[in-house]
């Protein structure tokens, strides 16, 4: 466990006194960013979009400020062209807002595992000057919640000169190691919005037999890691037949709220911090925000304690769901990019495959449609697309499902994962890819 569960104040004070006190403007707490500055901002639905909104109306003021950040559900006007000379995104995840800035080349990116990211701000490898947080209001003894996104922003804070915090009194107050003290905090600006929402798309039918195949693999008294999308909504939605589901996962969703109060999702049966579901950040609607709020159900902690593959593989029945684009007849993952495009990162696929496959009887699990491209292409392929980054290496992924079924592929030979492969991918694909793997002396 980490050393310490709260961010501690440095010394006794008043704190209401204190907190008035660092109360300003969005405008005036953002003129602390300066010209060279190197600026963290907060994640996924924890974005604090005033903040964002008044840094960017500052743009003919500053010059080659760069932006570092992962996924963040905001506007993120600073990776315009027109703000090229002004912001300058160095993305360590790369969600919608910024895609297009990064693959025009006006943004750059960063592969890195999401476990990995605090140990990059503490070591100054990726220094930190400004952090803008979203938190939750004080406490009586002075402490704000990070709220719905824990993740990198405990380091970043901690390794950041200056820190101006957006507190939001709709930020739900979660517990956990997701507390700041409001004298770390050098600038205040209050606001009251509500937080972005992710809706649960409506499943395919595609996506459903993807969910039914995926939860054949999940065991009674299983941990759970789940990714964000469609696929892993329509896995929940198949759970409810499981007894003792424990959760220790990098982020969930809404479908685990039906779960908990269905008395599937118990913690019990877990090794690492039992009767808790772990996350470090949750994305969904109002309703999962309002189940997360001080509820001491959900433990919130860092990416470099959630994200831990040590961590992780200590947990009985372990079970890493994720996704991929593409996935080549030995068994390489292709998750960030396809071809030179790139889509999204590296994130904590690899950390949870990798404590998955070593925990007692542990499950690591690749989901995905057999097809992309409006069924016009084969996920499943012989040859990755050129240029495409492998995320997870053939050696460590242990089974990879389609709507067609499921293919085993640890322990198993090259020849032996081409036939599985090929018998889970989409039937107008099936001839073509024997015909590629008898090119190949080894698949033959």
């Amino acid at each position: 466990m980490p050393e310490s569960l709260i961010d501690s104040p440095t010394t006794e004070f008043d704190c209401q006194k204190e907190y008035q006190r660092k109360v300003t403007t969005a405008s005036q707490a953002v003129k602390a960013i300066k010209s060279g500055d190197s600026v963290y901002i907060h994640s996924n639905a924890a974005a604090p979009q005033t903040l964002i909104v008044s840094m960017v109306e500052r743009a003919s003021e500053l010059k080659d400020v760069t932006i570092l950040h992962i996924l963040t559900m905001a506007n993120a006007d600073y990776a315009k062209p027109e703000y090229a000379g002004s912001f300058k995104v160095k993305a360590l995840f790369i969600g919608p807002n910024v895609r297009a800035a990064v693959n025009e080349g006006r943004a750059s990116y960063t592969p890195v595992f999401l476990g990995e990211i605090p140990k990059l701000f503490e070591s100054g490898e990726i220094p930190i000057d400004v952090c803008l947080l979203q938190v939750s209001p004080p406490d009586a003894h002075g402490y704000c919640s990070c709220g719905v996104s824990v993740d990198c922003t405990i380091a970043a804070r901690k390794n950041a000169r200056t820190v101006i915090a957006e507190v939001n009194k709709q930020m739900p107050r979660t517990l956990g190691r997701s507390f700041i003290h409001i004298s770390r905090l050098d600038y205040v600006v209050e606001t009251d919005r509500p937080l972005p929402e992710l809706t649960p798309a409506i499943s395919t039918s595609v996506e459903e037999a993807i969910g039914r195949n995926v939860a054949e693999l999940v065991d009674n008294e299983a941990t759970l890691q789940l990714g964000i999308g469609a696929i892993p909504d329509a896995v929940l939605k198949y759970l409810s037949n499981k007894r003792n589901l424990g959760v220790h996962s990098e982020m969930i969703s809404d479908g685990i709220v039906d779960l908990v109060q269905q008395g599937v999702i118990t913690n019990d049966a877990k090794t690492v911090l039992p009767g808790k579901i772990a996350v470090s950040f949750v994305m969904g609607t109002k309703r999962l925000y309002n189940f997360v709020d001080n509820n001491p159900l959900v433990e919130f902690n860092t990416s470099d304690f959630i994200n831990d593959p040590f961590v992780i593989s200590q947990n009985h029945k372990m079970t890493a769901i994720n996704s991929a684009l593409q996935v080549d007849i030995g068994g390489q993952v292709v998750a960030d990019s396809l071809g030179t495009y790139l889509y999204s990162g590296v994130g904590g696929q690899v950390d949870f495959i990798r404590g998955a496959s070593r925990a007692k009887n542990g499950k690591a699990i690749i989901a995905m449609p057999s097809t992309a491209k409006k069924g016009s292409a084969s996920r499943i392929v012989a040859y990755l697309t050129p240029g495409s980054g492998v995320v997870t290496s053939r050696a460590d992924v242990h089974y990879v499902v389609t709507e067609y079924g499921i293919a085993q592929l640890y322990g198993r030979t090259l020849k032996e994962r081409a036939k599985a492969l090929i018998n889970i991918a989409h039937p107008s694909f099936r001839n073509s890819l024997e015909q590629d793997c008898s090119a190949i002396p080894w698949l033959c």
